[in-house]
């Protein structure tokens, strides 16, 4: 995960407390210690620091690197270096059995993947849901098709450009059972807007972490009425519950800086190119 907007660590205290889910580990990007003192807050409210190991990429980056909403929403906090080395400490948790989450550049993947097979025990993951990626003409039905995503076959993508050569080799490695990416083609479509804070007021008294979004959510439309891209959430639940997607096929590719996909039957990954609405909201709430 990162903390460069709201996105990433709203996903994570969905992730505390989901009926659905056990939170084994926590790795950020960059890592620096402002990041690490936030994600350990977290952690304590959900009485999970003993439980959930947290892992840095790089805890001597130079910047904070953690938004200003963070603070103002949630309280300050205390900075810390009580972080694994993040590619290490993937090592350690994964396994066929594990989902790997990402919604951040895959830094902390590829350098686990270098680290594995270098020290040959290559890491082993059984699935890994990431949010990123595109997917467009030949892929995507044209009603399916975004305005402004129409007729294009690659486009840029944040998480994947940010670290493009660990995102070409979490492709390429055959440790990874399955690969389902919940890309912008559909993320773009998916808004935490006022309907949805409605919704999550309703059901807040469900869990803590719900709570903790409709109190981030708040604030966040107070500001910005028309709401945010809702990207990292929805491939958090799509994890939880694949069949809020209609997948593809495809394998991945990258061409002068942007990312496409072609269909690729028996490739074992997978490209979202519709998803149900209220599936989603279920899985959040739940």
């Amino acid at each position: 995960m990162e903390t460069g907007d709201p996105d990433d660590f709203l996903t994570l205290l969905l992730l505390c407390d989901h009926p659905r889910v056990e939170l084994r580990g926590v790795t950020i990007t960059p890592g620096t210690p402002a990041q690490v003192g936030l994600v350990r807050r977290a952690l304590e409210w959900f009485e999970l620091t003993q439980t959930v190991a947290v892992g840095a990429f790089n805890l001597d980056h130079g910047k904070r690197c953690v938004s200003a909403w963070h603070e103002r929403v949630y309280g300050a906090f205390p900075e810390s270096r009580d972080a694994h080395p993040g590619p290490q400490l993937l090592l350690d948790l994964c396994g066929p059995e594990v989902t790997l989450v990402t919604g951040a550049p895959l830094k902390n993947l590829g350098a686990a993947i270098a680290r594995g097979e270098a020290r040959g025990a290559p890491l082993r993951l059984g699935r890994h849901v990431a949010q990123g990626g595109f997917a467009g003409e030949g892929v995507v039905p044209t009603q399916l098709q975004l305005a402004k995503f129409r007729g294009l076959e690659v486009c840029p993508t944040y998480n994947l450009n940010g670290a493009p050569k660990e995102a070409l080799a979490a492709l390429a490695h055959p440790g990874i059972d399955r690969r389902l990416f919940v890309s912008k083609n559909v993320c773009h479509r998916v808004v935490y807007d006022a309907e949805l804070h409605a919704r999550v007021a309703a059901a807040r008294t469900r869990r803590r972490s719900l709570e903790l979004i409709w109190r981030g959510m708040d604030a966040y439309l107070k500001r910005k009425p028309e709401g945010k891209k809702f990207h990292d959430p929805l491939a958090a639940c799509c994890a939880i519950d694949p069949t809020i997607g209609v997948w593809a096929e495809v394998e991945l590719f990258r061409r002068g800086g942007r990312w496409g996909a072609r269909p690729a039957p028996g490739s074992s990954t997978q490209i979202i190119v519709d998803y149900d609405r209220e599936r989603f909201i279920d899985r959040l709430l739940g």
